[in-house]
């Protein structure tokens, strides 16, 4: 059975009020709402409701409460304002996308220092019902403000699962938000079994940290990955920021690729500072037994200075653009 995470349910608003004038009207909007047959739980300063009775809450509020006393979080989230709420009803359409997995998967290749196809990034693009494109700053942001990260999540990872079954000598990278999961064992258990059920080889899979450096919870990233690697799977680190900085941390998380990212390698050939951010990444991946891989490789000049240093492995517009199907490589000025 699916948590509420997994699946669209119906979001659960806990709203949290504060001073002498909100606190005076609880019994009135309690009251109000009931007499709509809307389901409202009043526990101490605070009021329970699904999201019509939110909707209905937030203008009554607006006019005639002080909203600047007055909190909300959605199943068990974080506490925001209450002026943050009608970005919530606004982003509804991101329920849809998830409900009928509005998206699909792109390919594009990662290569050897020997210009051969290593692997493909699976790249999720998501379109409204009509067709239109949902760019992924939208999507993102929409998923977060209606807590549907998780859900989100996890759609992604199983179309992308499915893309790669098709996929014949080369791996597949899967990107997933650490954040968004609450338990490897559970959460996790759909994507692993729809691998085994489309006959995938689990060492053909690497999993892809998306925002490595703004996990702040290492344990729980460890975890997950301890379940990846369990299972079979291979993972990648896409960026060692500050929380990773030491070599102790990365030896103990063992990541089988790290990624440098596309600031640090666009332009590199030229430019002094991230030649030298570029060799520190170098050095930290081979010394915890990492692969190095560089994204976001344009130039042949650039490639060729970081292929020069020991970089392994290569991915950006210089090999090929994200594409609906596998292709070939097609270097840029070839």
């Amino acid at each position: 059975m699916e948590c509420n995470n997994c699946s669209v349910a119906e979001l659960k608003f806990d709203i949290k009020l504060e001073g002498e004038t909100n606190l005076s009207l609880m019994d009135m909007i309690v009251h109000h709402l009931q007499r709509r047959d809307m389901e409202i739980t009043r526990k101490d300063n605070r009021l329970l409701m699904k999201e019509p009775g939110a909707q209905e809450f937030l203008d009554f509020c607006l006019h005639l409460m002080e909203p600047e006393r007055v909190q909300f979080r959605i199943d068990k989230g974080e506490w925001n304002g209450i002026e943050e709420m009608e970005q919530v009803f606004k982003t509804e359409w991101i329920d849809e996308v998830i409900r009928k997995e509005l998206l699909v998967c792109h390919y594009q290749p990662i290569v050897t220092a020997n210009e051969e196809i290593f692997a493909y990034e699976m790249l999720a693009r998501f379109h409204h019902e009509d067709g239109t494109i949902i760019y992924p700053n939208e999507i993102f942001p929409a998923a977060k403000s209606r807590s549907r990260l998780y859900a989100l999540d996890r759609v992604c990872r199983m179309a992308a699962v499915r893309h790669a079954a098709v996929l014949k000598d080369v791996k597949a990278f899967i990107n997933f938000i650490p954040t968004s999961i609450y338990s490897p064992e559970f959460c996790l258990r759909s994507t692993t079994n729809l691998a085994n059920e489309l006959g995938v080889d689990p060492r053909q899979l690497v999993f892809e940290v998306v925002e490595t450096e703004k996990v702040d919870d290492i344990e729980h990233l460890r975890e997950i990955l301890a379940f990846y690697k369990k299972k079979g799977f291979q993972y990648a680190l896409d960026d060692v920021g500050e929380g990773y900085s030491t070599i102790e941390l990365l030896a103990d998380l063992k990541p089988h690729y790290m990624k440098l990212d596309m600031q640090y390698v666009q332009g590199v050939a030229e430019d002094a500072g991230k030649q030298k951010t570029a060799l520190r990444f170098l050095e930290k991946a081979l010394e915890v037994g990492s692969i190095p891989l560089a994204e976001g490789v344009e130039t042949k000049e650039d490639f060729e200075w970081l292929k020069e240093r020991g970089y392994q492995l290569f991915q950006g517009y210089y090999f090929g653009k994200p594409a609906k199907e596998p292709q070939k490589i097609s270097i840029v000025g070839a």
